[in-house]
C-alpha cells in the first residue's frame, strides 16, 4: 500500500520558519528561561520555505472588457527577498505557530521580517586576499 506524501505549500508573502530552539543568553551571559524568551519582541529562525510573493495586477485586470479577452494569464508576483536557508529575525507577535508531522514551525508574514542573514562568498570584496584566512 502506498503512502501519500504531504507537503506544506507557503502562499502569498509569507515565510515558513523553523524557530531557533534552546536557551538564550543575554549580553551579560545570563541564560534566559523559555518563559522569558516568549516575552521578547523579536525572535529568530531559519527559513524553510518561501511563498511566491506579493501578487500584482496585470494591465488586463483594468480593461473594461477584460472578461471576454480569452484565457486567464498566469498570475504574477513580486518575489520576496528571503530565500530557503536564510536566518530571519522577525517580530514575534506577527508569527503563527504550527506543528506539522511532529515538528514546530512558524508562519511569518514578509512585513514582520526585520533582517535576514545569508551566508555567501563575495570574491570581489576588498578584504579578500586570494584565500588567506589569517
Amino acid at each position: 500500500m502506498s503512502r501519500l506524501k504531504k507537503n506544506l505549500i507557503v502562499v502569498g508573502d509569507r515565510l515558513l520558519i523553523r524557530p531557533e530552539e534552546g536557551e538564550e543568553r543575554t549580553n551579560a551571559g545570563l541564560i534566559l528561561p523559555q518563559g522569558a524568551q516568549a516575552s521578547r519582541q523579536a525572535r529568530g529562525g531559519w527559513v524553510v520555505s518561501v511563498g511566491p510573493g506579493m501578487p500584482i495586477a496585470t494591465p488586463a485586470d483594468f480593461m473594461e472588457e477584460g472578461w471576454g479577452a480569452g484565457e486567464d494569464p498566469e498570475p504574477r508576483f513580486v518575489p520576496l527577498q528571503a530565500q530557503e536557508g536564510d536566518y530571519a529575525l522577525f517580530l514575534h507577535k506577527a508569527a503563527v505557530e504550527i506543528t506539522f508531522e511532529g515538528k514546530s514551525y512558524l508562519i511569518v508574514p514578509n512585513g514582520a521580517v526585520l533582517v535576514l542573514v545569508r551566508e555567501g562568498f563575495e570574491a570581489n570584496h576588498e578584504a579578500w586576499d586570494g584565500g588567506n584566512t589569517n
